[in-house]
């Protein structure tokens, strides 16, 4: 497969094993052949994710004669393996990206944009959530990736503690978050040393810190870009929320140093399951806490810096999901167009979302009794009331790896015994913002 257009991108990432797998179902028109599908990590582990998928590749396969070769790819390598795809020319037919990432990459030009057959192919745009399709583009600008994935983020919290402590109800304000989680930061056995923390955070993770820094900061009254696109980290609202959110490890004493070097939700899960954090945040932990036989959790909405916040200070979280996008110099384009109309048919919208504890993005998926949980009905209404497109701009990839690793710095200093003040933060990321192009 060859792209008319290249980034230039010095990166590196490690092939995982390509998993030939046949089957896949659709309505479409090929007949025969085969196609390179490069599929997120969105289960517990590469290997159910494979089997997951499979099922569903099988049913394309039948329906259509076409093979597809599989590869699941760890979030940690995705973006890199995207980049270096764009700019070498070589990758797969079809691929998944992080809906944060679809202004960035469409702007490469390397991607097939969904209009006309491409998008009369897929059902066209109002069989989608609304917030869910406004994730695949730039604003005005015809989309280069369909939604695949619903997410949305939520409080986690373990009930027996909380029942345990006379904590009633979950906090509904960042304040009264911090103070929940002072009175379940406790030394449970007597030995001197806390080992139970009231929250957990991945503060290695870049792409969960860029998410913070959002949603904190927007809630905070500011924003990471301003009015005409460009760049704007350090202003007050964004450093009162990045403030705050250091703070859990620092001034607040709430998380623990270790949490420094945790990577991604996986690790924050973990925590939470072994007991030794009260509350997390996440997007879809239910089908790992499931698993691992956990029944004293509840989910709940961000909490805000007011209770009844609304419009931009309102967001709980950002329109999170995964996009799904075809090479435009595809080998087989009409194949791996066939393959994202099944992949967003309503029966495999109903398939792949349950089996991924994700919310499905095409309406009448709905209907299915697996959505009816309190869990789904929660996010839903924080994706139609309190969610907020991240920014749609093309440097918002550099923004998050910037403004994300500041963070993880910053983390990274508290747990070797530093301190870190409100003007280390605003330096931190005025620094980010001065390695940033204008959009």
């Amino acid at each position: 497969m060859k792209t008319t257009t290249r980034w230039t991108a010095g990166l590196g990432a490690t092939a995982l094993t390509a998993l030939s797998l046949t089957g896949c179902s659709s309505d479409g028109g090929s007949d025969g052949g085969r196609i390179v599908y490069w599929a997120s990590n969105q289960g517990t582990s590469i290997t159910q994710d494979e089997e997951i998928l499979a099922e569903s590749i099988a049913r394309f396969t039948e329906a259509t004669g076409v093979e597809v070769q599989l590869e699941v790819i760890p979030w940690t390598d995705l973006y890199n393996r995207i980049l270096t795809a764009v700019s070498s020319g070589e990758g797969p037919d079809v691929l998944n990206i992080g809906n944060t990432w679809a202004v960035s990459l469409q702007s490469s030009g390397a991607f097939l944009p969904w209009e006309g057959e491409a998008l009369e192919a897929i059902g066209g745009e109002g069989r989608f959530v609304a917030s869910s399709w406004a994730t695949g583009g730039a604003d005005g600008q015809v989309p280069a990736s369909v939604p695949l994935y619903g997410l949305a983020y939520s409080m986690y919290y373990n009930t027996a503690m909380f029942e345990e402590a006379g904590i009633a109800e979950p906090p509904a304000t960042w304040e009264e978050f911090v103070e929940t989680a002072k009175t379940l930061t406790v030394d449970t056995d007597g030995d001197g040393r806390i080992d139970q923390w009231g929250a957990a955070l991945a503060g290695s993770s870049i792409t969960g810190n860029a998410h913070a820094a959002f949603i904190r900061g927007l809630q905070n009254g500011g924003a990471l870009y301003d009015a005409d696109g460009d760049p704007d980290f350090a202003n007050d609202g964004v450093v009162a929320g990045v403030d705050q959110w250091i703070q859990l490890m620092g001034e607040d004493g709430v998380v623990s140093p270790s949490n420094a070097e945790l990577l991604n939700g996986s690790e924050i899960v973990a925590e939470f399951i072994d007991g030794n954090a009260a509350m997390f945040f996440d997007q879809a932990p239910g089908k790992t806490l499931d698993a691992a036989g956990m029944e004293d959790y509840a989910a709940a909405p961000m909490p805000m810096v007011t209770a009844d916040a609304t419009g931009l200070e309102g967001t709980q979280s950002h329109v999170a999901g995964i996009n799904v996008s075809v090479f435009e110099n595809a080998d087989d384009p009409e194949a791996a167009i066939d393959f994202v109309a099944h992949l967003t048919s309503d029966e495999e919208q109903r398939y792949l979302n349950d089996a991924f504890t994700s919310l499905p993005v095409v309406t009448e998926a709905y209907d299915d009794p697996a959505f009816q949980s309190d869990e789904i009905a929660l996010k839903q209404q924080i994706l139609s009331e309190h969610a907020q497109p991240m920014p749609l701009y093309p440097t918002e990839g550099q923004m998050e790896t910037l403004v994300g690793t500041a963070i993880k710095d910053l983390f990274a200093r508290i747990a070797q015994g530093g301190t870190v003040t409100e003007d280390d933060v605003r330096e931190a990321l005025e620094d980010a913002a001065a390695q940033m192009p204008s959009s």
